[in-house]
């Protein structure tokens, strides 16, 4: 695949995989040596997982924009992927029993007329999608449906698309496309704002039994009492807000824990992101961003011990979407800056910029979420699935380090840490 952002131009075919990597061992979900170290240190490398699983996992999306354009490219892109490969662009090939060939969309919703109605292979090519193309897919038999539009539709996303004159759906009607279908896991890819919108497919999954990945920073799975009608109902949750792969957030949040690491004090920090795509528009209307800057800071601030350590308001951290340059399309830049004192109180700082695209940077991250959701509904866990939650999402309930995190995932894909990991999760929140 290219490496270079400046080679790339939008809707342009990717040549195919490089599979001449040297193939590593694997078990259940182990990709690399760090992995086999994880099990090996657990005492799980020859643990064999004995479950409910069904072959496949039926996939609906909600909201098909850029990110669920290279949710469905990339199903299609890696569906032949060797389980022994290591190819650019997914952390697991196989994550449990389930190969990402496994995931088949059954349905979609959403509210723009230019993609209600149509088959979902031309609706991701429609309306303001503006992501590069990795592959075509082909006809996938599933129609986009009308979805429910409540505040789903900000001011600049009214200026840009026409709203379908179809009638929106009750809750009703959506319980029963989900059953009707026999959907296992819906990953809702709303806009940022989209609280009430958000929450209305959030108990639709509740009643209609389906797990529910939660891409959109909408405090559901990091909210007791919401996290509680899941556990309540036996349906997961993996939430909340979707990390990319190698993002802003997952790269701000690493190298500023490197500072305290190293025994440098970080005194302030900036991260300002552009972008040309429908979500940088939509957050231009700064009612809507308040979750977003939320879910951001708290994703780097999380991870520190001084004075900075879990600030979501602070003159000395400044994290969140800055302006929307149309003619980047769905490529982002984002400038993060930190400045700290090292040594003798000498300044010490570090500025960067990131250019990546957008939805392919985080399709991979929600393949794993979609994966360890259907995991957890295979073994009966309810609420929120914090192992995959902690690694995947800005804003899980629970924050540890990301070695933590991807330890406690790796041992949760192996067979153990769920339930378990639930209950203590739960007692420890309960007890704060």
């Amino acid at each position: 695949m290219p490496t270079s952002l400046g080679v790339l131009q939008a809707r342009r075919p990717t040549p195919e995989l490089d599979r001449s990597s040297t193939p590593v061992n694997r078990s259940r979900g182990v990709q690399t040596p760090f992995d086999v170290q994880i099990l090996a240190e657990t005492g799980l490398w020859s643990r064999v997982m004995t479950e409910n699983t069904s072959s496949n996992i039926k996939l609906a999306i909600v909201g098909l924009g850029n990110c669920a354009t290279s949710l469905v490219q990339g199903l299609e892109y890696y569906k032949d992927a060797a389980d022994d490969d290591t190819v650019p662009g997914l952390m697991h090939v196989r994550f449990g029993d389930y190969h990402v060939r496994d995931i088949d969309l059954v349905a979609a919703f959403d509210v723009d007329a230019d993609k209600v109605g149509k088959d979902v292979s031309v609706a991701i090519e429609s309306g303001q999608n503006c992501t590069i193309k990795i592959c075509d897919v082909p006809e996938t038999g599933v129609t986009v449906q009308r979805g429910r539009t409540l505040d789903g539709l900000g001011k600049y996303y009214r200026e840009s698309i026409e709203e379908s004159a179809e009638a929106e759906p009750t809750h009703d009607d959506v319980v029963a496309a989900l059953k009707e279908s026999g959907t296992d896991v819906l990953v809702c890819y709303l806009p940022v704002g989209s609280e009430d919108a958000d929450k209305f497919y959030a108990q639709c999954c509740i009643d209609a039994g389906v797990a529910f990945v939660n891409a959109l920073p909408v405090f559901i799975a990091s909210d007791p009492e919401w996290e509680k009608k899941f556990a309540d109902a036996g349906v997961p949750i993996v939430g909340d807000d979707i990390k990319s792969q190698v993002g802003a957030t997952i790269t701000h949040r690493v190298l500023a824990r490197l500072f305290e690491e190293r025994g440098v004090t970080v005194d302030r920090t900036y991260q300002l992101n552009v972008g040309g795509n429908m979500d940088f528009k939509n957050m231009l209307e700064r009612e809507r961003l308040e979750s977003k800057k939320v879910s951001k800071t708290q994703a780097v601030t999380s991870n520190l011990h001084g004075e900075l350590a879990g600030k979501i308001s602070d003159r000395n951290v400044h994290i969140g979407p800055s302006d929307h340059v149309e003619w980047l399309d769905d490529r982002k830049w984002a400038f993060i800056r930190l400045e700290g004192r090292a040594f003798g109180d000498v300044p010490l700082n570090l500025e960067y910029k990131l250019e990546v695209w957008d939805s392919p940077n985080s399709a991979g991250v929600i393949i794993d979420a979609v994966r360890a959701a259907k995991i957890a509904k295979d073994r009966g866990i309810g609420g929120s699935v914090d192992p995959a939650s902690t690694y995947l999402m800005k804003s899980p309930r629970r924050q540890v380090n990301d070695d933590q995190g991807r330890k406690d995932l790796e041992v949760f894909i192996a067979g153990e840490g769920g339930a378990d990991l639930q209950e203590d999760v739960t007692e420890s929140l309960a007890r704060l």
